[in-house]
């Protein structure tokens, strides 16, 4: 199974799940355009069944989401931008905030106001 993202104005407004054959017979006249995405990528990597990057073909940076945009210049998904202060990283096209989230097992959660991370009571 293949999976096609449906692509308006730079926006996937919707993501299917087709066979390669019938998708390459399927009739869409509503305005846009069908693009292929991988549901193994992320960032840019490839990912096998158990979650370990496995150097397969990293299509197009990212899964494609509703929502997503579609930057036909680097030919990849980038989902929206989660704050204002995020920064897009060009090698992954994922979203990374000013200051690195904690590693010390809480739960946390980002702070635009403050631009940083807060703990998040459980």
């Amino acid at each position: 199974m293949s999976h096609f993202a449906k692509v308006q104005n730079g926006i996937v407004t919707q993501v299917i799940v087709a066979e390669a054959d019938f998708f390459n017979t399927f009739v869409d006249t509503s305005p846009g355009e069908w693009i292929q995405t991988s549901y193994n990528t992320r960032g840019g990597v490839h990912y096998g069944q158990n979650g370990e990057p496995d150097g397969g073909i990293a299509l197009r940076k990212n899964y494609a989401g509703t929502g997503f945009t579609y930057d036909k210049t680097r030919d990849a998904f980038i989902p929206p931008q989660p704050y204002p202060s995020w920064v897009l990283v060009e090698e992954s096209c994922l979203w990374e905030p000013p200051t690195p989230m904690p590693t010390d097992g809480q739960q946390y959660s980002w702070n635009e106001e403050t631009q940083s991370w807060q703990t998040v009571e459980t």
